[in-house]
């Protein structure tokens, strides 16, 4: 893939994190990472550093698809933390990366799992 390519895929899914934290008044923050524990695109506010973020996304992630399987659950689409100041959600977004989302603690889930799900889907694409 030469520079150009990788520049329009870096700004595609950038355009794509801030179309979802505009759709969606309750994230506060979005990331995309690879299973590896690399930050693909972020839209990330500042304090908030995307190696960690994206370190933590892949160990939950290999934490989350490990569970899955064993408790027989099938393939793992998506995982939720709740803290008392808010949720991280995780959902897959293609074959190697994940869609990261921190809410506030009085999101509206059910909207944020659409949202989720279609940006997921999107960001695949543009990964495949």
């Amino acid at each position: 893939m030469n520079t150009v390519q990788t520049l329009n895929k870096a700004q595609t899914l950038n355009g794509l994190l801030a179309d979802l934290q505009s759709s969606s008044g309750d994230i506060e923050a979005c990331a995309v990472a690879s299973e590896d524990g690399l930050i693909i695109a972020s839209a990330l506010p500042q304090g908030l550093e995307e190696t960690r973020v994206a370190a933590m996304s892949a160990t939950m992630l290999s934490m989350g698809t490990r569970a899955s399987n064993e408790l027989s659950r099938g393939d793992m689409s998506q995982i939720l933390i709740k803290g008392s100041n808010g949720f991280v959600v995780l959902m897959q977004a293609g074959p190697h990366a994940v869609l990261v989302a921190i809410a506030r603690k009085d999101a509206k889930l059910g909207l944020i799992f659409y949202d989720l799900d279609r940006s997921a889907e999107a960001i695949g694409e543009v990964l495949a």
